[in-house]
């Protein structure tokens, strides 16, 4: 242990240990229960921010919420927590109604767990006493107890008695998640948990939350904008958008089969290139794609994965000319203008391995990865998804 972490009121560098500190214990496990969500809607006003979502998350699943801001993932959340009640439609936990046209259960009696973005910790309460905020149905001594267990679950009995303000960001969540689990909810919502967290403090907690997930088997709700973060954390990941459930899954699953252009987009780095429908196909550079469901005429998009486009000599494939390279780590992007193709091919390739601005290359499409879909208009961005591409093939 460093000198400096000694001193009281500094904490250690994340990822440090003192040698005195005992290897964090294993998290109680509760009674997972299924969480149900039926044809629930929420309006204010004119607007209608929940449009009919059902939903089933089955017991000790870990499900995440992926939709860009405004799609109704956080309303949805707090209709299950209690905070708000649906405009209609139904919210079950195993089966019993606990919001909806014929009962509501108060949010202290749900037996669900909450942890906000933001941690909100009480900065006049000891960590200790945060954590164990929610036990005031046990005896003093009990609830204690039981505190510092999930202190020294998530490492940080030692910070016990101090104040929230002396934490860094990533021990301060750490409290948080302990306070969340201390009571052994049935049910876990978490809302964007790690939005504000640094790039590898991110990773690390999402292991360790996701460990303690399991311990716990709480059933678990995870809201997020990042479909790379949803990758990692969710057995399943429901898609909202614009009030409605679009589609629900395996990662896999939304990945090989995206039910639209807008999931497509979210689980892969795609080539888009519009055509228009002759003779019930799209005749391209890459083959013919026979797309039943649209008419002669129609607009529909071809979409073609970055990853799927094999970068080889000249005389292999379509013609191709290399306009732009553009280092990005372990990878480099290629810029290519393909023979056929009116606009250019954007793919990858391992850094070092990149053809120079100018060469001429051969590419080849593995028509299997290819996807069509019907066009749809107005921009390629929704709200404030994050598109940064890691996680995504």
């Amino acid at each position: 242990m460093r000198i400096l972490d000694k001193i009281r009121g500094q904490p250690p560098a994340e990822g440090t240990r003192s040698r005195q500190e005992p290897p964090p214990v294993r998290a109680a496990a509760t009674i997972a229960a299924q969480l149900t969500f039926e044809k629930v809607e929420r309006s204010y006003g004119a607007f209608r921010a929940l449009a009919g979502v059902s939903l089933d998350v089955a017991p000790a699943e870990v499900v995440c919420l992926l939709g860009p801001s405004g799609s109704g993932k956080t309303t949805l959340l707090r209709i299950a927590a209690g905070i708000e009640t649906p405009s209609a439609g139904r919210v079950l936990i195993n089966g019993a109604e606990v919001a909806g046209p014929n009962r509501f259960v108060p949010p202290e009696k749900r037996n669900v767990g909450l942890m906000f973005q933001d941690f909100a910790l009480f900065p006049h309460l000891t960590i200790r006493d945060n954590v164990a905020f929610g036990l005031k149905a046990l005896p003093r001594e009990d609830a204690v107890r039981e505190a510092m267990a999930a202190l020294g679950r998530v490492g940080l009995e030692r910070y016990a008695n101090d104040y929230p303000h002396i934490l860094s960001g990533g021990q301060q969540q750490r409290v948080a998640l302990a306070r969340a689990v201390v009571p052994r909810p049935s049910v876990m919502l978490m809302d964007e948990p790690f939005s504000g967290l640094d790039v590898q403090l991110r990773e690390k907690m999402q292991e360790e939350t996701l460990g303690l997930l399991r311990e716990t088997r709480a059933t678990c709700v995870i809201v997020t904008h990042a479909p790379a973060e949803a990758i990692r954390l969710g057995d399943r990941i429901a898609v909202m958008r614009n009030g409605r459930l679009v589609q629900a899954g395996r990662a896999e699953e939304l990945y090989r089969n995206p039910q639209d252009l807008f999931i497509a987009r979210l689980f892969s780095e795609i080539n888009e290139i519009p055509y228009v429908v002759q003779g019930g196909a799209l005749r391209t550079p890459v083959g013919t794609f026979v797309v039943p469901e649209l008419s002669d005429g129609d607009r529909a998009t071809l979409c073609i994965r970055r990853r799927s486009i094999r970068v080889g000599p000249t005389g292999t494939g379509i013609p191709g000319r290399v306009l732009h390279v553009k280092f990005m780590g372990d990878l480099a992007s290629l810029e290519i203008a393909a023979q056929g193709f009116e606009r250019p091919l954007t793919t990858l390739v391992r850094e070092g391995e990149q053809p120079q601005r100018g060469a001429e290359v051969g590419l080849t499409v593995d028509p299997e990865s290819v996807l069509v879909f019907p066009s749809e208009n107005g921009s390629n961005n929704d709200g404030n998804l994050t598109n940064d591409g890691s996680g995504r093939p």
